[in-house]
């Protein structure tokens, strides 16, 4: 392990060894076995690793956390009531991936068609959804380079709810093959009969942009 501003040779005579991470953990130099390892950290921060580099942040307002919860209940009662519901195996918001290269934390994954109970972090999700946030580095991230990695493992639809552009942009692999507009619905063959109407999520979006 190799802190931003030391060398190797400083790292090996300390043999410093990272078992928290927190605020101050931005910017150090891990490995992926290194990052993974570690179950201890402060819980208002979030965690990726983006190659090599530990990177820390704060979890998402009000105005993606609150859409995001509207899905959850979206994709529970589609579980629980509709005859199909059962090809959602399960969902998480917050979830670490390991895309190889990084260690990402996707807003919400979905695992869909195993007829199982899915393991994190080994068994790769079907739909991975991120929602965006306004900075420039943020959405570079989410438009461009999450794209191509969860491509790259395995990830069969990836969507991009933008509540500033007022779309979601799908993608399977690593080309986008819709651009979701507010008035419309979007329905994906891996959910059958599951229907994301995008106005609806924008409205409870709008809703907590309001009180921020």
């Amino acid at each position: 392990m190799i802190t931003a501003g030391m060398s190797a040779d400083t790292v090996f005579d300390c043999d410093v060894r990272v078992t928290r991470l927190g605020p101050e953990s931005a910017g150090l130099y891990l490995t992926r076995e290194e990052f993974l390892a570690i179950d201890d950290y402060d819980e208002l921060y979030r965690y990726e690793l983006i190659h090599g580099v530990v990177v820390v942040s704060p979890y998402p307002g009000p105005g993606e956390r609150g859409p995001n919860g509207r899905l959850d209940q979206w994709l529970w009662n589609y579980h629980d009531n509709h005859p199909q519901g059962r090809s959602l195996d399960d969902t998480l918001q917050e979830q670490a991936i390991d895309t190889g290269t990084c260690v990402r934390r996707a807003d919400r994954v979905i695992w869909a068609g195993l007829g199982r109970q899915p393991v994190p972090m080994k068994d790769v999700p079907a739909i991975v959804i991120e929602l965006v946030s306004q900075s420039r580095r943020d959405r570079k991230r989410d438009y461009e380079e999450k794209r191509a990695e969860y491509a790259a493992i395995g990830v069969r639809e990836y969507w991009v709810i933008d509540r500033f552009r007022r779309t979601m942009t799908v993608c399977r692999g690593d080309e986008v093959t819709r651009v979701v507009k507010e008035s419309e619905a979007y329905e994906t063959p891996l959910l059958p009969g599951f229907q994301l109407a995008l106005g609806e999520l924008l409205k409870v979006a709008d809703r907590w942009a309001a009180q921020e």
